[in-house]
Formats: C-alpha cells, structure tokens, sequence
C-alpha cells in the first residue's frame, strides 16, 4: 500500500505529467522522496526556488504541460513567487506544490521560525487553493489541480501538502483528472469581430497566448490577410513563432508612446488570447489604457476559448481557409566588425541564429533591436519576460532546455538582470543543457535610468542615488561566476570575437556563457533627449510619426 505522496506522484504520472523542478535544500521531506524514486519522473533539483520556478515555466511554455514545482513552507514559497508571478501572466500550466509542517504539530508550527500562513501567500499567483487534509484525499486533490491547471484557461494551482498528510497511507490509491470544457464562443462577439475586420485597415487583430504558436499562428494570419487588416502582438508575448516562413507579425513597442503611433487611426481592435493593451508603467500626464479614442474593442478569443474552433469558424465564415498569410522573408545579415554595441551583438546573434532555436530573451536595453534584426533569420521561438519581475531569462532558459534537448537555446540578459537568479547557471552544469547564456554587460542598471527620465525625475541625484544604478562598484566578472559555476565562460568586446565565441558555442553545445562587453545603448545627450522625442510624437502626423519610431525602434 502506498504512502499518499507516492499516491500523487502515481496520479500525476498517469496523466503524463514527468517533469519535477524543485531545489536541493528541501529534498528531505516524503514528498520529495515520492518524487525522487519515482521511475516514471525527470526532477530537476536548483539552488534556488526562484530558478526552478522560471524553469517550470520555461518547461510549460515549450511543452503545453504542467511540470511540478515544489517549495516549503511560506518563505520557500517566496522566494519563488516572482517567477511564478511571470508565469500566471504567461498563462503557463504549472502544478505548485507546498510542503508544509505536520498538522497534529500544532504547538510546534506557532512556535517555529518557519511559521506563516501559506494560503494567503500564494493566492497572488493561484485562483485555486487547498491545503489537503486527509492522505486519502491528497491523490484526489493532485486530480483536481491537475484538471485546473490544464483546463480553460491554463493556470498555476496551488497544493499545501502537510507533512504528516505526505506520509500517511492511502487506502484509495491513485485518482482519475477530471476535465474541463472550453467556454462556448458568444454570438454577439463573434458577429462584431466579423463586422470589425470588414472594415479593413482600420482595424487590427491583437495577438497573444496561444494565438502566436503554429499552427494557430497560421490560422490567425489567413484571417488577417483575408480582411486586409494589420496583425499586432502583445508587447511580452510568452512564447511566440517567428523568423523566416513564419507569418508576419509587427510587436508592440514597450513604450508606450511608441504603440500610441502603431494603434493611432484604428476604428476596431479585435483581441485574440489577450487583453486590451495597457501602458507597462503610470506616467505624469499620460494614458495608461492604449486604446484610441473612440475604437471599439472586441474580445473575440478569450482564455477560456478552444481557440482553433474559433479561428477556424471565422475562417469558415469569412472564407479566409484558402488565403495565403504573409509570410516572414529571408533576410541575410552581415556580420559588423569592430567594437560592440548592443545593436552590432543583435546583428551577430541574428546572423548566426541556428534553426529551431529557442531564445529566452530579458536582454532590456542592449537587445532592444533583436526582434528587428532577428525577423529574418531562421525560424526560431522567443520567450519574453510576460510579467516584469526580472531575473526570468536564465531559469525560463532552463526550463526550455530540459523540454527540448534536441533544440539550441540562448538565453540573453541584462548584468543587473542575470543576478537575480545567476544560479541558474549552476543548474546548467549539471544538467549538462544545451544553453548558451549571453550577458550584456553595460556595467548599469540602463533600463532604469531611462524609467527614471521618462517620468520626469528633476534634479540632480547624489552619489547615493546615482549608486542605485551603477553596477560598476565593484565590476561584475561574469566569467569568473560563470567558470565557478561550472560553465565554459568567455569575454568578448569585439563583433570578432563575439561571433567566434558564439558559433564555437552553438557548434559544441552544452552550457556556454558569453560575457559581452557593451556601452550602454542610451545613455548622456540621447538620455535627456528621450523623453521630449517620445512626447513629440503625439503632435508629429502619423506617417513621420511612424517613421520616426521605426528609426528608433524597428
């Protein structure tokens, strides 16, 4: 007979759930056990909670299915959240486990260091909750959660597994999923969208989710070509199909002021797998909602939709089934000389980009330009950093690289970024990925200092404040951290060097990481003039308006 944690590890199995992402100091409790001598599960043990949560993540988005994240106790919890948080935003199927004290411990629990209350913690990322109170219930429980968190929408459940609740016996075995319809497309917004794209170039279709992977991809952009309407992505999309032969597809800018001129003079915007576009910031005298005035917005795909049996009724309906989408050209692109810029790096990993990539990129400011130089290289898959809680790249990397072993991944991050979860490197020596980790260090926090004119900071900031931004007391030595935690590591400040480094690394797989030395990409004169540039936007008509924002970001 057996224990209830080997009950729910059984129970998750049955439904092909394989993949376990945890971190090494909590491998002590029976749930972990149940886990570890599971034949039929991969666990991936980190150093940090944080990185195997960016990783689950990364694991979902490639996969289309839940791995198992677990942490203990509220503060375990915690250190993962943040990369949860971007995994909530992501809409990525994950199945969080907390392992918590006995609950017949009760004077213990109050007494201990470790004491909090978990369900209140995890409700930020969680919509279902349940701390299991019996061992015969607990592979029922794993059932349910995973029914929610492969349902419509896709979501992170949240387990609480009391110790004494994990080891108990379980007379009732392992538990049958249940599943969870698709919301039934409604008629009114079905017939508006129609109505919408009929209008032609003053309408846009706005994708996001699910919509930006094949083969949806494609039946999405029949319906553009179809109509004659523009096809806009989400500014943070979670995992998105892009490069050569794949359908075109113009990205929203993160700033704000910059989608303003992408959105100006459309009359419908019709939303698939995302919401109405938003400003990423609150800024002194300006919007946040990004919607023109008077354009009507139609929800035609939810999260809760079988997106497929919508796009393909639209498709049926409009008779966009035989249209041919525009499709993404090769574009060549030399390899620059000389000293590197965040921009000449962009042309290097463009240029050398392998098919069937996967780049995880929290790049900021140095890659700014990668989505231009990049459309045209071979097709790849970006995973972008959906919720804004940085130090995603390198464990999201991770995760991708477990699910698709026989697919490059490079990883691309900021200096200030890539500490947040620099252990995820560690992971990648062990697990011998295939990840090719690119730090651009700029030695500053640079996507902060343009935050901070953008919203009208007055004045001049003292050593202390100055301080706040500056990574360069003492300078980071990524190659030393890499070489500690076991990866080849490297330095480059050449486009020569760069794309030596690169393709040596593509070419020998396993963990590789590139320290590449950049100045930061705006920064002085082109600083202060930022703010009044974005503002003169507004005013400019909107075909300068445009130019104007694809000279500085295409």
């Amino acid at each position: 007979m057996s224990n209830a944690a080997e009950s729910l590890v059984q129970t998750l199995s049955a439904e092909g759930v394989d993949t376990c992402f945890s971190s090494h100091h909590t491998a002590r409790s029976c749930l972990d056990s149940a886990f570890l001598t599971s034949r039929d599960f991969r666990v991936i043990a980190t150093s940090f909670e944080g990185v195997a949560s960016g990783a689950a993540d990364g694991y979902g988005r490639m996969t289309g299915k839940p791995a198992v994240m677990i942490s203990h106790h509220a503060a375990g919890f915690g250190n993962s959240q943040a990369n949860l948080h971007n995994a909530r935003k992501a809409k990525t199927p994950i199945i969080n486990l907390v392992g918590d004290s006995s609950i017949e411990d009760a004077f213990t629990v109050k007494a201990a260091m470790r004491e909090s209350n978990i369900e209140t913690a995890v409700r930020n990322i969680s919509s279902w909750v349940r701390t299991s109170s019996s061992a015969d219930e607990l592979a029922r429980d794993a059932a349910e959660s995973l029914s929610v968190a492969t349902g419509y929408p896709t979501q992170i459940p949240t387990l609480i597994v009391p110790e004494d609740i994990a080891s108990g016996t379980s007379r009732n075995g392992p538990s049958v999923m249940l599943f969870e319809e698709a919301v039934s497309i409604n008629s009114n917004a079905l017939e508006n969208s129609i109505e919408a794209l009929a209008t032609g170039d003053t309408c846009a279709i706005l994708i996001g989710g699910r919509a930006l992977q094949e083969p949806t991809l494609g039946l999405v952009a029949k319906i553009a070509a179809k109509a004659g309407v523009r096809l806009l992505s989400e500014v943070f999309p979670a995992r998105m199909r892009r490069g050569r032969g794949a359908p075109k597809v113009e990205r929203l800018a993160y700033l704000a002021d910059m989608a303003d001129v992408q959105l100006r003079g459309l009359k419908h915007l019709v939303l698939v797998d995302t919401k109405a576009p938003v400003s990423f910031f609150a800024y002194p005298g300006k919007a946040g909602c990004l919607v023109p005035k008077g354009c009507a917005v139609h929800e035609l795909v939810t999260p809760d939709h079988d997106i497929d049996a919508v796009l393909k009724q639209v498709c049926e309906m409009i008779g966009a089934m035989a249209s041919k989408p525009i499709l993404q050209e090769p574009v060549e692109i030399r390899l620059p000389k000389g000293k590197l810029t965040g921009d000449k790096a962009c042309d290097v990993i463009a240029a050398l980009l392998p098919e069937n990539a996967i780049v995880s990129d929290e790049s900021q400011t140095s890659g700014a330009k990668f989505m231009a130089k990049s459309a045209g290289s071979p097709a790849h898959d970006l995973l972008t950093l959906t919720g804004g809680a940085i130090g995603q790249g390198f464990p999201v990397a991770v995760g991708a690289a477990v699910a698709c072993p026989d697919r490059p991944v490079v990883a691309m991050t900021g200096d200030g970024s890539a500490m947040y979860t620099i252990q995820s490197l560690a992971t990648m020596a062990q697990e011998q990925l295939d990840v090719t980790a690119i730090v651009f260090n700029n030695v500053s926090y640079s996507i902060l200092n343009i935050e901070l004119e953008r919203v009208g900071f007055k004045g001049s900031a003292g050593p202390k404040a100055k301080s706040q931004l500056d990574l360069s007391g003492p300078a980071l030595d990524f190659v030393e951290i890499g070489t500690g935690m076991g990866l080849t590591s490297v330095r480059v400040d050449s486009c020569e060097s760069f794309a030596e480094a690169f393709s040596h690394a593509l070419e020998e797989g396993g963990p590789h990481l590139i320290e590449v030395m950049v100045p930061p990409s705006i920064a002085g004169f082109k600083l202060k003039v930022l703010p009044r540039l974005l503002n003169s936007l507004r005013y400019l008509p909107t075909p300068l308006a445009r130019a104007l924002k694809n000279w500085v970001a295409p």
